[in-house]
């Protein structure tokens, strides 16, 4: 038992050291909170979800860390880039005056004004690196780190929760005002408290691995796109490849797709990564050319929600409370976004004495608002992924997807964007002869819809009371 002269060993314990623990712990140490943080590995440790969006950075900005980003030489993100390979259906229709043969569509960040964010860029990370550097900023804030302890279960049974962990042979455990769930796509207290919604509609599953040599410039539009961030659609259904710098010459690849399409021996894995990769023959014939230098790694069982992800005593951050497909880059600034909203309604907590889960509702509401627009913006866009490119290649729309693409998903519960995206869908899928009814993917709105009734966690008013 760790020694302490206060009734609690801690204020918050936090289980689990990534980007939603040790940002909650830098928070709440800078502000005085006794933390505590256990991380069940040893950093460095390599991790997926090496692209940020510029939501980030606010983050970054408070725990001073911007300028620690630009000495460890993360590629600086200007933008995104989406592409398709010319054999596609999706290019032989009218796009309402698109020019078909451009299979390339580019935005950058700086389009639009952000507030708060003073950079027009954002960073690709080496998870390893960026991880560690969040970690050892929690410490230097006062929080006390440990690594290489694996939390076992949170006790609720008293006032106070206590959470058990093993030391070696010894079983041991901490009490704590907060138990703080950032345990990542583990969901310790979304399974232990049965709470773990999985996605009936989402099923994706990626293949990834570092590539040394690619040569990015194969389907950039000129140097100054090198370093954005490219998603590839393949001629496959629901399928797409994502493109991340990790150095000048190293770069992350991964292959998502469905379930369905997912070749699940291990010794069928390679082959079935590049057969995807060579229904892209330009991206095929570069990445051959290079050195792959990582294992190729599979993540599964993509996207769930829970049905509360705060309650009397605990509350869940990022990935350990919702997780949707990683389309648009958006698990770490979730992640680190919800530290960022829920240190403030714990540190008004501490204040008043109380921990029960109505003193989390304004930190509910935002991240309910915030990772439902993520959901439906995904989607729409795994709906009918033309209609996509089609409103970012529009004026009177770019500014309103940039915005959301930039992280700006929380202080709306529905964006207009959004629902003109759904309609346009909805008409789609009523009209047979529309000329891109041929390309609506498998996933259907109706499903959607049903998936939205089914979820408490996102069309159930917040509740403030204190049920766990």
């Amino acid at each position: 038992m760790i020694a302490s002269t206060a009734k609690t060993d801690f204020d918050v314990g936090i289980i689990g050291g990534g980007p939603a623990g040790s940002s909650v712990a830098s928070y709440l140490a800078r502000a005085g909170m006794r933390c505590v943080v256990f991380e069940g590995t040893l950093f460095p440790r390599p991790h997926v979800g090496e692209s940020l969006v510029p939501a980030a950075n606010r983050v970054l900005g408070d725990l001073g860390l911007l300028e620690r980003m630009d000495a460890h030489k993360f590629p600086r993100k200007f933008g995104a880039v989406w592409t398709t390979t010319t054999s596609t259906n999706s290019h032989d229709v009218d796009w309402q005056g698109l020019d078909g043969t451009d299979n390339s569509s580019p935005i950058a960040f700086a389009e639009r004004e952000q507030q708060g964010v003073y950079r027009s860029h954002t960073y690709h990370v080496d998870r390893g690196k960026f991880d560690n550097m969040l970690l050892q900023r929690a410490n230097e804030l006062g929080a006390t780190v440990y690594e290489g302890i694996g939390v076992q279960g949170v006790d609720f049974s008293e006032a106070d929760p206590r959470i058990k962990f093993r030391l070696g042979q010894r079983s041991l455990d901490v009490s704590v005002k907060l138990a703080i769930d950032a345990s990542g796509r583990r969901t310790l207290l979304g399974n232990q408290l049965r709470l773990k919604v999985n996605d009936p509609v989402f099923d994706q599953y990626a293949l990834h691995t570092w590539f040394d040599g690619y040569d990015r410039s194969v389907l950039s539009n000129g140097s100054e796109q090198l370093d954005y961030i490219y998603i590839h659609f393949l001629p496959i259904s629901n399928t797409w490849v994502w493109q991340i710098p990790i150095t000048d010459t190293v770069t992350s690849i991964g292959v998502v797709t469905q379930r369905k399409h997912f070749a699940k021996a291990r010794s069928e894995r390679d082959k079935f990564f590049w057969e995807c990769l060579a229904s892209y023959p330009r991206l095929y014939d570069a990445l051959r050319a290079a050195q792959q230098v990582r294992p190729l790694t599979q993540e599964g069982d993509y996207s769930y929600a829970m049905k509360q992800i705060c309650g009397d005593g605990f509350v869940m951050l990022g990935d350990a409370a919702r997780f949707v497909d990683p389309i648009f880059s958006s698990g770490v600034s979730i992640a680190m976004n919800s530290a960022r909203f829920a240190s403030e309604d714990i540190l008004q907590a501490a204040e008043h004495g109380d921990f029960t889960r109505g003193a989390f509702s304004r930190f509910e509401t935002t991240m309910r608002h915030g990772t439902r627009n993520w959901y439906e913006f995904i989607a729409v866009y795994y709906r009918l992924n033309v209609l996509f490119t089609y409103f970012i290649r529009q004026p009177r729309y770019r500014l309103d997807i940039l915005k959301l693409l930039q992280g700006e998903v929380y202080d709306e519960a529905d964006p207009p964007v959004l629902q003109k995206m759904r309609e346009m869908v909805y008409d789609v899928e009523r009209r047979p002869e529309h000329p891109w009814h041929k390309l609506l993917n498998d996933l259907t709105s109706d499903a959607f819809r049903a998936l939205h009734r089914d979820r408490p966690d996102v069309d159930e008013p917040v509740s403030n009371g204190t049920d766990r």
